[in-house]
């Protein structure tokens, strides 16, 4: 019997190290900060139900990938998009390829959660993601066409709404050939892994 638990214990060690390794916890939770020019979002990613999401976050936060982008489109009643331009509105394209839609996870493109941005292919996702400031039903899983496929949610904030509904107001044009474009640009200063 005590050989059985040795080896579990051993076992939950080893495996709690490699998870710790790959994503970082606090409180048995994975939390993102993104300190952004108009205050500080802190996400709870979800790796139990989209860990293909969630690493391939973890990883473009942990590259610095963020560092200095902004949210590129910003639409009030929506969400709000970042992850790939710059101020100047030049792409800082993707180092990795697209990554698996985990839209049929069960999580709701609902206020307050995050989602993988993606082109019009299924598969397509890559290092944009956008925060929903409204329930937005109809980009949920609902079924296995493209049409039909959905975005995935991969968590949500928990703290920092406040942050999200001052960006979603500010004034948007367009710029670079791009629609709904913040007038003064909304910046991620810093996103970070928080671990403890």
């Amino acid at each position: 019997m005590r050989k059985i638990v040795t080896a579990a214990a051993v076992l939950a060690v080893f495996c709690g190290a490699a998870i710790g390794k790959d994503i970082a916890r606090k409180g048995g939770r994975t939390l993102v900060s993104l300190e952004t020019s108009m205050g500080i979002i802190q996400l709870e990613l979800n790796p139990e139900v989209a860990p293909v999401s969630v690493k391939n976050f973890l990883t473009y936060v942990r590259e610095g990938h963020y560092d200095g982008l902004i949210f590129h489109r910003v639409i009030g009643d929506f969400m709000i998009q970042g992850g790939g331009f710059t101020k100047e509105m030049q792409e800082r394209r993707a180092k990795r390829p697209p990554i698996r839609n985990e839209a049929d996870n069960g999580l709701k493109n609902d206020r307050g959660t995050v989602a993988m941005a993606r082109t019009g292919v299924v598969d397509s996702a890559t290092a944009q993601f956008f925060i929903n400031t409204v329930n937005n039903d109809f980009l949920n899983h609902r079924g296995k066409t493209p049409p039909e496929y959905g975005y995935a949610v991969f968590g949500k904030v928990i703290q920092g709404m406040d942050a999200v509904d001052k960006i979603r107001a500010v004034p948007t044009g367009s710029a670079g050939g791009h629609q709904d474009v913040p007038k003064t640009p909304v910046v991620i200063l810093k996103a970070t892994v928080i671990e403890e």
